[in-house]
């Protein structure tokens, strides 16, 4: 998959997590919250044995569950 879906995929993701949250940001801290969202929701549907049919659509699915996961913790330590 090239860079250019990476982007757009975490962008996507980023902002469905922030508005899920209730978060505001910007266009740079959505991309960031869903490309590192995209790694955390990777690893977590490589060890759960998840599939949600493949393609761009399973992609967006698994980076929007890791930055919303990322998200939640991310608010969680902040707060400590």
């Amino acid at each position: 998959m090239g860079i250019l879906i990476w982007v757009v995929i975490g962008l996507i993701a980023g902002f469905i997590a922030s508005n899920v949250l209730g978060s505001r940001g910007g266009l740079i801290p959505n991309l960031v919250v869903g490309l590192v969202g995209s790694f955390v929701g990777g690893y977590l549907a490589r060890i759960l044995n998840l599939s949600f049919g493949g393609g761009f659509i399973d992609q967006l699915v698994i980076a929007t569950i890791g930055a919303v996961v990322f998200l939640f913790i991310w608010r969680a330590i902040r707060r400590a």
